[in-house]
């Protein structure tokens, strides 16, 4: 089913909203570190449907000693015995910090749900606990936002072409991915499934249409903005010393060091 078509964002208004809401997420992040706020922002959505376009846009500025990326592996044997949600509390944050999940707990939801990674059972069980999970962890202090990143069937098989035939984007591609196609109406249906259960009073979902990438970023990083009561916090009062006097010390000869070859200079 094709989105809704509009037209193309001009480059140059999106650099310059971009790098206007990126210096606001600098201001965000000086306030989550000085309040001691926990923030956790959850990136789901259709495989080639910009999350990590976004993602990456998201913390490009930020100090990644505050801001980090939690994009978690297959679980281990052991972790396949614990309970479902105990590998991503591991991952949440403590006072000061922001995780931004690269896909979460909803994988559950999803791709376990239709490929048959988990049982009936399991899926059930996940669609009962999750929104007490969540409670919990609202309940407890922490911010948490939810985006659902939704693109259509058309645009997502032409960025997966696009991957194809790109050397640098072509890892992006994986079988799993290919598979979406064919099953996109059972992701449809997970999907609404979980809406259902999950879309809840303390931590609603927001949809991001995300068929033009550009207007994809800018919207989500606006709302995300808009949902958290920040403000600005003093910088602290900073001036470069003076350079002491020089007391003779002397550089090690060149020669007695292994120095990268200049590439550039056969450019």
């Amino acid at each position: 089913m094709a989105g809704r078509k509009e037209a193309a964002l001009p480059r140059k208004a999106y650099e310059r909203e971009l790098l206007r809401l990126q210096t606001e997420l600098v201001r965000l992040q000086e306030w989550v570190r000085a309040e001691g706020a926990r923030l956790v922002v959850v990136f789901e959505g259709r495989d080639a449907a910009g999350k990590g376009g976004t993602i990456k846009r998201v913390a490009e500025h930020l100090n990644p000693r505050v801001a980090r990326i939690a994009a978690l592996p297959r679980p281990t044997e052991r972790e396949r015995t614990q309970w479902y949600f105990q590998r991503y509390v591991e991952h949440l944050p403590a006072a000061g910090e922001i995780v931004l999940f690269d896909r979460s707990w909803y994988n559950r939801a999803g791709v376990e749900r239709v490929m048959g990674f988990c049982t009936k059972e399991e899926h059930q069980l996940f669609l009962r606990q999750c929104p007490i999970f969540e409670r919990m962890l609202v309940e407890d202090g922490v911010l948490l936002r939810k985006y659902w990143f939704s693109v259509s069937d058309t645009e997502q098989q032409e960025r997966f072409r696009r991957r194809l035939q790109d050397p640098l984007r072509r890892w992006k591609l994986s079988p799993m991915d290919l598979e979406s196609i064919t099953r996109w109406e059972a992701y449809s249906r997970a999907k609404d499934e979980m809406l259902v259960h999950t879309d809840i009073r303390e931590a609603p979902w927001f949809v991001v249409e995300s068929d033009d990438k550009r207007r994809a970023r800018l919207n989500m990083i606006a709302h995300l903005l808009s949902t958290v009561p920040y403000h600005d916090v003093p910088p602290p009062v900073l001036k470069l010393p003076d350079r002491p006097a020089p007391t003779g010390y002397l550089r090690t000869p060149r020669d007695l060091q292994n120095y990268v070859p200049d590439h550039t200079a056969s450019l």
